[in-house]
């Protein structure tokens, strides 16, 4: 089994610019740079075979370079079970066209339809039963968050590995944006 989801890496000056909103929660398992990128489409733990045919699907999406710009933050979870708090990426239909086409991909992979909607985010951090209140007041800080847009021109397959320091990432194939989708 391997653990896989569909994301965009951030460039080095985006994470740079996150690093001052990472701090503030006490209790927040802060993520590393590595660890910064906005997800597309999580598979999950997946056999190998399941893997390949997502990877093979991956390569059916297609699509112009996008610009993507962060702006403010939000918290995934309410009261004291907020479990993750995060910077918002500025919606587009690029970007959400993206999305739409991984999921497909996705599902032509086998794998079962997201029920959630999708939230373009970059996690910054994993919440342990928080303090309401803490969290508020970091929301209230990191509203001031404001990553001015950069182009990607590629997304990636990811694999995702537990470790006793939490999860680590690792690119295991890429997919460039730099052409129209292949068939339907």
């Amino acid at each position: 089994m391997i653990r896989l989801f569909a994301a965009l890496d951030l460039p080095d000056e985006a994470a740079e610019a996150l690093a001052p909103f990472q701090r503030g929660l006490s209790g927040g398992e802060w993520r590393p740079r590595e660890a910064l990128h906005v997800t597309l489409k999580f598979a999950g733990d997946l056999r190998e075979d399941m893997a390949d045919d997502l990877a093979a699907e991956l390569v059916r999406v297609g699509g112009a370079p996008l610009d993507v710009e962060l702006a403010g933050a939000g918290a995934f979870g309410e009261g004291r079970d907020i479990h993750a708090v995060w910077a918002r990426v500025t919606p587009s239909e690029p970007l959400s066209r993206l999305a739409r086409a991984c999921e497909v991909a996705g599902r032509r992979a086998g794998l079962a339809a997201d029920a959630r909607a999708y939230t373009p985010h970059v996690t910054l951090a994993y919440l342990k039963r928080p303090a309401p209140e803490a969290v508020a007041r970091w929301l209230a800080f990191a509203e001031a968050l404001k990553v001015p847009a950069f182009r990607l021109h590629q997304f990636g397959l990811y694999s995702s590995w537990r470790g006793p320091d939490g999860s680590r990432y690792r690119l295991e194939r890429s997919y460039p944006l730099d052409r129209r989708a292949g068939p339907a």
